[in-house]
């Protein structure tokens, strides 16, 4: 019986447990959760492993960065002649926001508002003609970007070579390609230089309709395809941005107009480019009244019958009361605020006068109407004639060949982190690289990022306070959601409706608490009845009382009777 007891005791401490955890649920939802803290911090994270994709170029800078990337010394002039020099200071680090891999090394731009220029060689000069040209590379923003470039330039290949401890603004590159965001600008840029070959003269090709940039703290993917047939794709995070032709997606075009205007001719003189005249033959009309006023009294309106001329729209506030440190002497004669007069909120107040309205006989100041110029010739253009510097190129695909690779860039965030560089003529080794590199630390970020602003738990529909003054209300309406969520999903009722799960295991520990009480109890009985007996057949069992020796009872209890006589006498006897 004690044991039953103290278990059902034990069920009924369990159900003021769970009541009392309903009410702390409730006090400490606002309490900071520190949990996702710890989620983040014990991430496990995949291990960068070295790709064994060949590439005229592929920069992970795991080994023998230091060797290849050259930081510039060179300064630059702005437009208004002011002289800045490449301060920013590089350094190739694993990333400390939401880093996706471990033992991921990237270089990073790490001076805010500062001019940065890095480049390096690359191992063999890239030639496009006739081939797919295929730039690749990874931009990480740790600390976002409000302005800043992030795009990378190919530059073109010197006769006298490239001297990149003086790489500028004023290098010259092939393409430029890449990110850029500050201000109203927002884009990835694609610009490559195209060479006019009457005129020697080097052109710059900008992208048109040009993609966003979506710089972020996670790692973004930033892939430039362009194919002999002229055609490209812009890609980012491995979906394609922006598509089309070289030849018609770009400006200026690629290819000049085969005819120019003359710079030589001019207007004449006696050139009329007035397609209307005034007409010389209209004449003012003689009722023209150019005096008359555009706006006149109404001399039909008349004073409404509410109209209050004796009050004032203003009125002194009532229950405004001199301030007791005022003094009359010093601070004058003391009057009380004014208030919009309550009286005139539905009705008017004050001198009333007639309203002003459209004047029907206002025509305002004549001017002739106007009629098609006789001497009327056109709008003047200069005559067209042979575009002298006219060229046609159907593959500027075959850009000039490229043997190095820079960051030029202006950024006012830092730790700008770049990683995973390819330039080769592969797109399925482009993917594949992707496929080891970005998609595998883009998904990790990801999570880290989740773990990091978890969304918000769903706004319980009932406070304890309510709760207090409608158990029954509160509790019907929690086991409706909470029916209608459990046919979904039952791990997200139990944890969106609380309320419902700490009454059901309330109940459950009530009703096991109830049962295992009522079943001490009655097991105490039943042995209590035993007990009783089996005394009484002591005091009955001697050599003078109860049943004759070798006397055996017909029924269940005379034969436990005797057996329990024989085995009392078994005992006697032995001692």
């Amino acid at each position: 019986m004690t044991r039953g007891i103290l278990l059902g005791l034990a069920g009924l401490i369990a159900l003021s447990t769970t009541v009392a955890h309903t009410h702390d649920h409730e006090t400490s939802s606002d309490e900071p959760d520190n949990q996702n803290d710890n989620i983040v911090q014990g991430a496990t994270l995949p291990v960068f492993k070295p790709t064994n994709i060949k590439a005229p170029f592929l920069e992970q800078f795991a080994f023998g960065w230091s060797d290849a990337w050259v930081a510039s010394n060179a300064t630059k002039s702005s437009a208004d002649g002011e002289i800045f020099s490449y301060v920013g200071r590089w350094a190739v680090e694993e990333p400390h926001i939401h880093p996706g891999m471990k033992h991921d090394f990237g270089l990073v731009a790490k001076t805010p508002a500062a001019h940065h220029a890095i480049s390096a060689s690359l191992p063999e000069v890239v030639d496009n003609k006739d081939k797919t040209l295929v730039v690749q590379y990874e931009v990480k923003a740790q600390n976002g970007v409000e302005c800043g470039g992030a795009y990378m330039k190919l530059l073109t290949e010197s006769p006298k070579g490239i001297k990149f401890k003086e790489f500028s603004d004023e290098t010259p590159y092939t393409i430029m390609f890449g990110p850029d965001k500050c201000g109203g600008t927002d884009k990835v840029h694609f610009i490559f230089r195209h060479r006019n070959p009457i005129t020697d003269v080097y052109e710059e090709k900008h992208l048109q309709s040009a993609p966003s940039s979506k710089l972020n703290p996670l790692t973004s993917l930033y892939t430039l395809i362009v194919r002999p047939d002229q055609t490209f794709e812009v890609m980012i995070n491995g979906e394609v941005a922006s598509s089309g032709s070289l030849l018609e997606n770009f400006q200026p075009p690629v290819n000049p107009p085969k005819q120019i205007d003359d710079p030589k001719d001019s207007k004449p003189a006696n050139w009329v480019e007035e397609a209307k005249i005034p007409d010389p033959k209209a004449r003012k009309p003689e009722d023209w009244d150019e005096d008359a006023p555009a706006r006149i009294l109404d001399e039909n309106a008349t004073k409404p019958d509410d109209w209050l001329e004796d009050e004032g729209a203003d009125i002194p506030d009532p229950e405004a009361t001199k301030p007791e440190d005022w003094n009359d002497e010093e601070d004058g004669d003391w009057i009380p605020p004014s208030i919009p007069n309550p009286k005139c909120q539905d009705n008017g107040c004050g001198p009333w006068t007639r309203p002003f309205i459209s004047n029907p006989a206002y025509k305002g100041k004549w001017s002739p109407p106007l009629i098609d110029n006789p001497a009327y010739k056109g709008v003047w253009a200069p005559r067209k004639i042979p575009n002298p510097g006219y060229f046609e190129d159907l593959q500027p695909s075959s850009f000039e060949k490229i043997s190095a690779i820079g960051f030029e860039i202006w950024t006012m965030q830092n730790d700008i982190l770049f990683d995973n560089i390819y330039i080769g003529h592969s797109v399925e080794d482009a993917k594949a690289l992707a496929a080891e590199t970005w998609e595998i630390k883009y998904a990790a970020e990801k999570k880290l990022e989740e773990g990091a602003n978890p969304p918000p738990k769903p706004e319980l529909s009932y406070d304890w306070e309510t709760f207090k003054k409608d158990p029954v209300g509160v509790t019907l309406e929690h086991l409706r959601e909470f029916y209608e969520l459990a046919r979904e999903d039952p791990m997200n009722a139990l944890d969106s409706r609380p309320l419902v799960t700490y009454g059901l295991t309330a109940l459950l520990g009530l009703l096991c608490g109830l049962v295992l009480i009522v079943v001490g109890l009655m097991s105490g009985s039943s042995t209590d009845s035993d007990l009783s007996q089996v005394a009484q057949d002591k005091k009955t069992d001697g050599p003078d009382g109860g049943d004759k020796e070798g006397e055996k009872s017909s029924t269940p209890e005379g034969q436990s009777k005797e057996g329990l006589t024989q085995r009392k006498t078994n005992v006697t006897d032995s001692n």
